[in-house]
């Protein structure tokens, strides 16, 4: 292991956007028993700090492989397709349709059932975009396109987390 291998190369797992969270669960649970810090007591001070920088290594690429959102953003950019979030946020047109609508369907909702019809075809659009996800990259190989979805998913992910607001208020 190298600290500067990909996350992918780190967990023995293809560089894929479709991946087992079960095996990445299972991978994580051994990288940490064989570099936690204590396995290096009788090592010293130096080989626990490094035990202890290969244990934040091994969880920030967990973090990341366990996300769709955040594992699409590492895939885009490590075939450099940078997402760009905070300086690109064009989206087309029927997208941005969308979203208003959405929006507003979120404003106008007076009970729990309208928020409940909303929230489910939230889920239906997210799921539709991870699903394009998976074909853009692990089909398409098409990382460009794949970033402008990554940057939809989380237009999708912040309304849903509005929706979950919205919820909470009125005790749900």
């Amino acid at each position: 292991m190298n600290l500067n291998d990909t996350d992918f190369e780190l967990f023995a797992v293809p560089a894929t956007f479709a991946q087992d969270r079960a095996a990445l669960d299972a991978r994580w649970k051994e990288l940490q028993r064989e570099a936690h810090p204590d396995r290096f007591a009788a090592q010293g001070p130096a080989a626990q700090r490094i035990a202890m920088q290969w244990s934040v290594r091994i969880n920030e690429a967990y973090q990341r492989l366990k996300n769709p959102i955040k594992r699409a953003t590492y895939l885009c950019e490590l075939h450099g397709a940078g997402i760009q979030a905070h300086t690109n946020t064009a989206m087309p047109p029927e997208f941005l349709m969308q979203q208003m609508a959405w929006r507003e369907e979120l404003d106008d909702a007076a009970d729990a059932a309208a928020l409940d019809s909303l929230r489910a075809e939230v889920e239906a659009g997210r799921a539709r975009a991870l699903s394009t996800l998976d074909w853009l990259i692990d089909e398409k190989g098409d990382y460009p396109e794949a970033a402008r979805q990554v940057r939809a998913l989380m237009f999708i992910e912040r309304f849903a987390e509005d929706i979950e607001a919205k919820a909470d208020q009125w005790g749900q």
